[in-house]
């Protein structure tokens, strides 16, 4: 018998491994349509056979857990139901899931991870055993913890979930001498980009890449969402052009942070137009610009859940120095500039020594078409920041 990190038994034979990979591949049907909720499958089993499954999206209103019992039936009684999040407890808008499972007869239970959420984590689990349920926790914990990554960090902290992408050469570069050349990477990485994209809340840009390259900024995937993307851009002086694509296509979709001291009748403007500004503080960088940090708070007060940094060089390095980026993706293309241009960031910290740099964890590397791609965290899933400095 298996232990996850809580010390609680897990079964995880080969059966038991399939029908929760089922689980998850269901939960991520859910992408983009289960907002504020967490991404959650349900598979029943009986006798060796799958007789319901389901996943939760927000508008359904049903958790997976009912969905996937109803369509069982009378086969749910004594079954095992697989879930990658530990099944409600209380009631919000529907009642709790543990109600509707020892209602339904459900002999066993196997979870992937608790709910992170402390002050509701582990009461479902807790309530199942105590009515003799068997309930087995922590089988593809890492897998079921990535799925709903954005959904932890932001029900622990009450901030979203960072992700800076970025495309580049493998010397480095994020943009060509020749503006004409728009694209490093392969068709192959924009389309992985666009399905990042399509599973963020908000996308994140600087002033100064809206204006270089005028951007839409939009989820192109023509996927069902439960709410529009969040088109973000940091705009210290409102230099927004009111003829670029992004504000001529605002549906109050777009918001734009600016400092306090940036021009009235230009955000009238840009209110004008459908855009709406929201004046911050500077950032502590100096020059006047806004505080990326404070942005990130911001976002988070109005529920949104994960961001993706598509931005220049500045926001990247303004971004990872106020230690608000999770993960970090970089599509790499097998071509190499030669010339210093672009760098992925702009550090405005001195960083002394290579002990002192912040530091990527849990390192893939994978190919997509002709390029490849990195990824990385650069906190843990409560937000801490990863780095080899001393406290």
């Amino acid at each position: 018998m298996k232990r996850d990190r809580h010390g609680d038994a897990t079964s995880g034979d080969d059966n038991d491994d399939a029908y929760m990979l089922r689980a998850l591949e269901l939960a991520r049907r859910g992408t983009a349509r289960v907002h504020p909720n967490p991404l959650v499958g349900a598979v029943v089993v009986q006798g060796g056979r799958v007789v319901g499954e389901a996943f939760h999206t927000y508008e359904r209103r049903t958790h997976a857990e009912p969905l996937a019992l109803a369509q069982a039936g009378a086969q749910a009684s004594g079954a095992t139901l697989y879930l990658n999040l530990e099944p409600c407890c209380h009631t919000g808008r529907t009642g709790p899931c543990t109600a509707a499972i020892l209602a339904a007869g459900v002999r066993r239970v196997v979870t992937a991870m608790a709910d992170p959420n402390p002050v509701v984590g582990g009461r479902g689990i807790r309530q199942l055993r105590r009515a003799g349920v068997q309930v087995d926790v922590g089988l593809r914990a890492d897998e079921a913890g990535e799925l709903n990554e954005a959904f932890s960090r932001w029900v622990l902290t009450g901030r979203p979930f960072v992700t800076l992408k970025a495309a580049l050469t493998l010397d480095g570069q994020i943009a060509s001498p020749l503006r004409k050349e728009k694209w490093i990477t392969s068709a192959e990485s924009r389309n992985e980009v666009l399905q990042i994209r399509h599973a963020s809340d908000a996308i994140l840009a600087g002033v100064g890449t809206v204006i270089a390259d005028d951007p839409r900024m939009t989820d192109r995937t023509g996927l069902p969402r439960r709410r529009a993307l969040l088109r973000v851009v940091l705009d210290s002086r409102l230099r927004l052009p009111l003829n670029s694509k992004i504000v001529k296509s605002a549906d109050g979709d777009v918001l734009v942070f600016a400092t306090r001291s940036a021009d009235p009748r230009k955000a009238a403007a840009l209110a004008r137009k459908g855009v709406e500004v929201v004046q911050l503080g500077a950032g502590r960088t100096g020059g006047g610009r806004v505080s990326v940090r404070e942005a990130i708070v911001e976002l988070g007060r109005r529920q949104v859940l994960s961001v993706l940094i598509e931005a220049g060089s500045r926001l990247n390095g303004a971004a990872l120095d106020a230690k608000i980026v999770d993960k970090m993706i970089l599509f790499y293309a097998p071509r190499i500039l030669g010339t210093t241009v672009a760098p992925v960031a702009l550090s405005g910290a001195k960083v002394h020594s290579l002990a002192a740099a912040s530091e990527l964890t849990n390192l893939r590397l994978r190919r997509v078409g002709p390029d490849f791609v990195v990824e990385g965290y650069c906190t843990d899933v409560y937000g801490n920041h990863r780095s080899h400095r001393k406290n």
